[in-house]
C-alpha cells in the first residue's frame, strides 16, 4: 500500500485524520507566572501580598541603625540597589556622608540622619521626622550595637545597661516609633540584627548575650501584635563577621574559631545584607516572628 492508500486509509466522511503535531515544550512547559491570579496550585501573586505598585513611583523607604560602618554600611549599600530610599543613622555625620556618597555614587538614593540611639527621646523624633518628611516608612533595620566584654564576676552596672540600652532598649524604642506609619501603609518590614551569642550565649558577654537573646523576645512580641497590619519583623543573627568587632581577636584564637566552623571561614557583611534584602522584600510577607541564624554552621 502506497502512501495515498495510506492516507485514504485514514478518511473518515470525508475529513483526513488528525495529525499528531510534535510536542513544543517550550510553549507547554509549565511557568509559574503563567497561572491565574485568582487560583490554581501556584498563583502568580498571593491575594495577601501588597500591591507595590506605587513602588514603581516612590520607593520604600528604610532605615538603619548603626550604618556608618560594617554590617550596617553593607545592609545600607545592598537596600539602596534593591531600589530603597535609605535613610543613614548613627552618631557620626562625617562616616555617614561618606556612605550616603558611595550609594549615590552607584546611583542610589541615601539621606544622613545622625542620632544617639541610647537617646529614646532623639530616636523617636528622628524616627517621627522621617516618616513625616517621606510621608511614609515601610523598612526599619535595628542594627546599632556594641560591646563591653567581660567575665560576670568583674562585670560593673554601667557596663551592663549601658550594653541594654544601646542593643535593646533602641530597638524597642525605634519599633514603636515606627509602627504607627507602619500601621498607616498597612506594609512594614522590621528586622532587628541579633547575634549568635543571643542562641547559645558565650562565656565574658552577658551583657551582650542578654541583649540578643531579649531582642529574639521583643520581635516575636512585635510580629503578633502587628502582623494583621501587614507588619512583619524577624531577627537576623549573624556568627563571626568580618568587621571591625573582630579586631581585638587574638590571631592564635581566631584560627581555632574558623577551625571549628564547618564552612571554614568567617562571614563577610555583604552575606548578611543578602539576607536582610530578602526578609524586607515584598516576597517576604509570610516571613515574621523568626529567627535566621547566619553563622556558617557555629550553631548547629
Amino acid at each position: 500500500m502506497g502512501p495515498a492508500e495510506d492516507h485514504l486509509q485514514g478518511i473518515r466522511g470525508g475529513r483526513p485524520a488528525r495529525q499528531a503535531k510534535p510536542l513544543d515544550w517550550q510553549r507547554s512547559r509549565f511557568r509559574y507566572n503563567q497561572r491565574p491570579a485568582h487560583g490554581g496550585l501556584f498563583p502568580s501573586r498571593s491575594p495577601h501580598q501588597p500591591d507595590d505598585t506605587r513602588q514603581t513611583i516612590e520607593p520604600r523607604v528604610a532605615i538603619i541603625t548603626g550604618a556608618s560602618r560594617g554590617i550596617g554600611r553593607a545592609i545600607a549599600q545592598r537596600l539602596a540597589a534593591d531600589g530603597r530610599l535609605v535613610v543613614l543613622v548613627s552618631r557620626s555625620a562625617e562616616a555617614l556622608d561618606e556612605v550616603r556618597q558611595q550609594i549615590e555614587d552607584a546611583g542610589g538614593a541615601a539621606e544622613v540622619r545622625p542620632c544617639d540611639v541610647s537617646d529614646s527621646e532623639s530616636l523617636s523624633a528622628m524616627i517621627e521626622a522621617v516618616a513625616s518628611t517621606h510621608g511614609r516608612l515601610d523598612v526599619l533595620v535595628n542594627n546599632a550595637g556594641m560591646t563591653r566584654d567581660g567575665l560576670i564576676l568583674r562585670m560593673s552596672d554601667a557596663d551592663f545597661d549601658q550594653v541594654i540600652a544601646v542593643n535593646l532598649r533602641s530597638a524597642f524604642v525605634a519599633c514603636r516609633a515606627a509602627a504607627r506609619p507602619m500601621m498607616r501603609g498597612r506594609f512594614g518590614r522590621v528586622v532587628n540584627i541579633g547575634s549568635v551569642t543571643g542562641v547559645i550565649g558565650n562565656a565574658g558577654q552577658a551583657n551582650y548575650a542578654a541583649a540578643k537573646a531579649g531582642l529574639i523576645g521583643l520581635t516575636k512580641s512585635f510580629a503578633k501584635e502587628l502582623g494583621p497590619k501587614g507588619i512583619t519583623a524577624n531577627v537576623v543573627a549573624p556568627g563571626f563577621v568580618e568587621t571591625s568587632m573582630l579586631d581585638a581577636l587574638p590571631p592564635q584564637r581566631r584560627e581555632e574559631v574558623i577551625r571549628s566552623l564547618p564552612v571554614r571561614r568567617f562571614a563577610q557583611p555583604e552575606e548578611i545584607a543578602h539576607v536582610v534584602s530578602f526578609v524586607t522584600s515584598d516576597l517576604a510577607g509570610y516571613l515574621t516572628g523568626q529567627v535566621l541564624v547566619v553563622d556558617g554552621g557555629l550553631a548547629c
